[in-house]
């Protein structure tokens, strides 16, 4: 396992390397990035994982200094996994240098968490970018939690042409149910409770919807979901899981996309 805080002795080290599986996490590393790693690790190529906060894909300072890092713990682990290379960047080495390719923003980047919360994809696309840039995998491995984020990126790299092959990976979630993320940390024991409840009654609402015996009423769903513990409701929608486009009925793949807080805590999913 090789650790590389200067993005030029990474470049270096991997400039004749073809076949890179990437994975960019912010650490606080988890089930959901094992399971991304161990995916990535069975393309027989080389694994490179990223570990960086990134404040532009933060819309408050508070929520970028409470975020949970546990760099010491997050490198126990990737050791065990045997990774091959981990880049751990600063602020400085990853935006001191002019990418080649200019940002590509989906016009899907204004809905959803893009509506709510403002810059937060392109911060995400910036960082993505440049890690591109750099690394030019083979290969990027991504989560579907964030099914958004993963579609922004492949339209972005269809966009630009980069050479990079997308690799969406199923959700990883607790026994409870609640998708593992690294924001799950924050959570008490009331808080990751209410969390299930919600994943439950989400998975419920969907397979009635989908048996066609009740409609989507998002009114009384946020009142049902306020009821079970719930502070807040960013948005909670029907989207097509393939177009990321609302369904025209109820035949088509759809996912219910949800982003809520509890108390202070803002945790997305797509049931």
């Amino acid at each position: 396992m090789k650790i590389f805080k200067s993005k030029h002795k990474l470049q270096k080290e991997i400039l004749h390397i073809k076949n890179i599986s990437f994975v960019p996490t912010m650490g606080g590393l988890h089930k959901g990035h094992v399971s991304l790693i161990r995916k990535s690790q069975s393309f027989k190529g080389k694994t490179l994982v990223s570990i960086f906060v990134n404040p532009k894909q933060f819309n408050e300072k508070k929520d970028f200094l409470n975020y949970p890092r546990n760099l010491k713990k997050d490198l126990i682990l990737l050791k065990h996994l045997n990774i091959d290379y981990i880049y751990i960047p600063t602020f400085k080495d990853i935006f001191s240098f002019k990418v080649k390719n200019k940002i590509y923003l989906d016009s899907f980047s204004k809905k959803l968490c893009g509506k709510t919360r403002k810059g937060h994809f392109k911060g995400v696309l910036n960082i993505v970018n440049r890690f591109l840039d750099l690394i030019k995998p083979k290969y990027i491995f991504l989560g579907v939690k964030d099914l958004q984020q993963s579609y922004l990126i492949s339209k972005h790299i269809l966009k630009r042409k980069i050479n990079t092959r997308v690799i969406n990976c199923k959700t990883i979630r607790e026994k409870n149910g609640v998708a593992c993320s690294t924001r799950n940390k924050n959570l008490n024991k009331h808080q990751f409770k209410i969390a299930s409840k919600v994943i439950k009654y989400l998975k419920n609402k969907k397979r009635l919807i989908k048996k066609k015996l009740s409609n989507f009423d998002s009114i009384n769903t946020k009142k049902d979901l306020i009821n079970l513990g719930v502070t807040k409701i960013d948005y909670i929608e029907l989207i097509n899981s393939k177009t990321l486009r609302k369904p025209r009925n109820k035949r088509e793949n759809f996912r219910i996309f949800i982003a809520f807080y509890l108390n202070k805590i803002r945790l997305i999913d797509n049931i």
